[in-house]
């Protein structure tokens, strides 16, 4: 198993079991047996505490927040770099912010990006997706 980058949508699938969500726990089983952390950019973290907050609340968030420190998932603090290639990808396609992110931390680590968004769909040719069903 190579180095994999999840955006937002995967992990929200995965705390709402929502379509997805199967194939994300096996994916972050499969992290934590092979020591392989998967990756994600503080700023889908930030799109994951605030979308279960506004949508399920401050319990539902402090139940994921403990899963969270449990899981096998290294987050990435931006940087300029990161920076400078998330809004180029962004001027390019029509993404989120957050989702602009998550493709640059996929290029910049050479890494397959998990995601169920069809929001990514125009990217397959940047970079490799591993679609969530």
């Amino acid at each position: 198993m190579s180095v994999k980058v999840l955006d937002s949508f995967a992990l929200i699938a995965y705390f709402r079991d929502e379509p997805g969500a199967e194939t994300m726990e096996d994916i972050l089983v499969s992290a934590g047996k092979k020591d392989i952390p998967l990756l994600m950019s503080d700023v889908n973290y930030a799109e994951v505490k605030y979308s279960i907050l506004r949508k399920d609340g401050a319990a539902a968030w402090g139940e994921a927040a403990k899963v969270l420190e449990g899981l096998p998932i290294e987050f990435h603090s931006t940087t300029h770099a990161l920076a400078d290639s998330a809004a180029d990808f962004k001027a390019r396609f029509k993404l989120s912010l957050a989702d602009a992110f998550a493709v640059a931390l996929a290029k910049e680590k050479r890494s397959e990006l998990i995601t169920g968004d069809p929001e990514f769909k125009p990217l397959e040719k940047e970079i490799k997706i591993h679609w969530l069903k």
